[in-house]
């Protein structure tokens, strides 16, 4: 992370010289606030990577030397099929929609959107959850035992 948190300190700083430039000749202030706040939000991003590499050191992408089989780390869960960023889609549009047309249907966009969002969030939050199951009720071809590693 030590490449990154170069990056975003250079953008920072371009963003600070920039602003002091900007609001120095041009004395706008809404131009001007809009420049701190990217110096700020550029800044905030390289203070984070900065600490991120100091806890944790130099990562394989960092070195010189490392090979890419160094960078891959284990294969997570993918999810075959989701209608939820259909329904988020849905709702952004909506939300749009009533932006122009009325607070009655920006109302309904902002709740299928929310609800949208926590199907997206909520899932697969029992995923990790073990199903217990005794030994009489492993007859069923449903039926999953703790070490199984099939999604659900």
């Amino acid at each position: 992370m030590r490449t990154e948190a170069r990056l975003f300190t250079g953008v920072a700083a371009f963003f600070a010289v920039t602003a002091a430039g900007y609001g120095w000749f041009s004395e706008e202030p809404a131009g001007t606030a809009a420049l701190t706040i990217a110096f700020l939000m550029a800044s905030l991003v390289a203070f984070f990577l900065r600490v991120q590499y100091r806890k944790r050191g130099l990562r394989a992408q960092d070195r010189g030397d490392a090979e890419v089989l160094e960078t891959a780390g284990p294969l997570e869960f993918f999810p075959p099929h989701s209608p939820w960023p259909i329904v988020t889609a849905l709702g952004a549009v909506v939300l749009a929609l009533g932006i122009v047309y009325g607070l009655w249907l920006a109302l309904i966009g902002f709740g299928v959107l929310a609800l949208a969002v926590l199907g997206l969030v909520f899932q697969y939050a029992g995923r990790g959850a073990q199903r217990s199951s005794s030994p009489e009720d492993d007859s069923g071809p449903d039926s999953v035992s703790p070490t199984s590693t099939r999604s659900p």
